[in-house]
């Protein structure tokens, strides 16, 4: 009897400890890395990042050739990253941030509507990622604000006077770097981004050469101080901390110094994570950017409501996961749906709307069309009493979700 009471009584305990730790979450996108490049550097941080959780062959770019073709593009890729959405939905097509659909939340507004309370932060080598993207103080994000931020050093000419050789973007990314693992030991954010951008600058200048790949050595040591600060929070508190690493776009393969079209070696990137739990979408196949968003919301618990989850493109890389790649092709009044079943319990509901209202604001009303298998991974549905030019198509299956929209010629 007392060997059993001292057993629960340790199972409490542990359940107890474990309740109190708070979890905490770092992404840091480094600028213009394909994966054929950050396999072959020296990378002794992100190696030993990877060893604890894992490293994946990963994608830019959206659906090739369809509608939700993406720009290989910096700031279209960490649009693509802050919303789990392509192109199509958080409307950011270059680096001049022109009109960035708002409708389409990051996952910073997902993470301060639940926890307002909590600390987010950015450290970046570029000032837009935090006032344009994030959309810190705008109306048309609820007035969202970081508790903690350094960014826009690159409009300081005098600390650091501009260069042809980007000297001054390698001195800015030291400091982000510095800052982010400084402010991780000392005020601990609950959310933090962190990027750097001098790799992207060698990219451009030598292509592949002996500059990028030195830039992406210093990259890996910079990474390596904020590793180093979140080991220290894990050591040092009840807290528990997941790190994504990745890249915005490749590069082309012919002289390694362009990106923006969608060749395989611009569409080419990667993830480094610690995350627990990989699942076989991350571990087998080819996982995208825009997966890494539901990836942080569910190890931080964040709930998307309902309207929001159907519109999210990207799946989480851990845990359950019922489907990946689904396909929606229209033919002579039906769409034709297939997917891939990872977890292959349940049934799929197959949601259909032939509005997009969301996009301005409003709500899709959604008929729900057909129960079937996940392991079918397929399906058709017959469309001819929804005359359109235009459906999406939701498949809302026990683990995730998944969408597609059909985009037709109007007559």
């Amino acid at each position: 009897m007392k060997k059993i009471l001292c057993s629960l009584l340790i199972l409490l305990c542990a359940t107890i400890s474990q309740a109190q730790t708070t979890k905490k979450a770092v992404f840091i996108i480094v600028d213009g890395i394909p994966n054929d490049v950050i396999e072959k550097v020296k990378k002794p941080y992100l190696d030993s990042i990877a060893k604890i959780g894992g490293y994946a062959r990963a994608y830019v770019g959206g659906d090739k050739g369809a509608y939700s073709q993406t720009p290989t593009i910096s700031a279209v890729g960490y649009n693509s990253l802050l919303t789990g959405t392509w192109v199509n939905k958080h409307n950011v097509w270059g680096n001049d941030i022109k009109a960035p659909n708002y409708n389409y939340w990051t996952i910073f507004r997902f993470f301060k509507e639940q926890y307002p309370k909590k600390k987010t932060a950015v450290f970046s080598t570029w000032l837009d990622n935090r006032t344009k993207l994030v959309g810190e103080d705008l109306p048309q994000t609820g007035n969202i604000m970081t508790n903690y931020h350094l960014d826009g050093l690159e409009l300081d000419t005098v600390n650091y006077p501009h260069t042809a050789g980007s000297k001054h973007i390698n001195l800015i990314d030291e400091k982000i770097a510095t800052e982010a693992a400084n402010s991780i030991r000392t005020d601990a954010p609950d959310l933090t981004w962190v990027y750097l951008e001098f790799t992207d600058d060698m990219g451009h200048k030598y292509g592949d050469s002996p500059q990028f790949y030195s830039a992406i050595e210093q990259m890996d040591a910079q990474v390596g101080r904020v590793w180093q600060a979140i080991q220290y929070r894990e050591k040092n508190f009840k807290e528990e901390w997941v790190i994504y690493i990745t890249t915005d776009h490749g590069r082309d393969a012919k002289t390694g110094k362009n990106h923006g079209g969608q060749s395989d070696r611009e569409r080419a990137t990667w993830i480094v994570t610690n995350a627990k739990n990989l699942n076989s979408y991350f571990r087998n196949y080819q996982p995208g950017i825009v997966d890494i968003m539901p990836s942080i919301a569910s190890f931080m618990d964040i709930t998307f409501p309902r309207e929001r989850q159907l519109e999210i493109d990207g799946a989480p890389l851990t845990g359950k996961i019922s489907a990946i790649k689904p396909t929606a092709q229209f033919k002579d009044g039906k769409i034709d749906v297939s997917w891939k079943a990872i977890d292959k319990k349940g049934q799929a509901k197959i949601w259909l709307s032939t509005t997009n209202d969301f996009e301005t604001g409003q709500k899709d009303t959604y008929v729900l069309v057909k129960k079937v298998p996940v392991d079918a991974e397929k399906t058709t549905i017959d469309v001819h009493s929804y005359n359109s030019s235009f459906y999406k198509v939701v498949l809302e299956m026990p683990y995730n979700t998944l969408n597609r929209w059909v985009v037709l010629e109007k007559k």
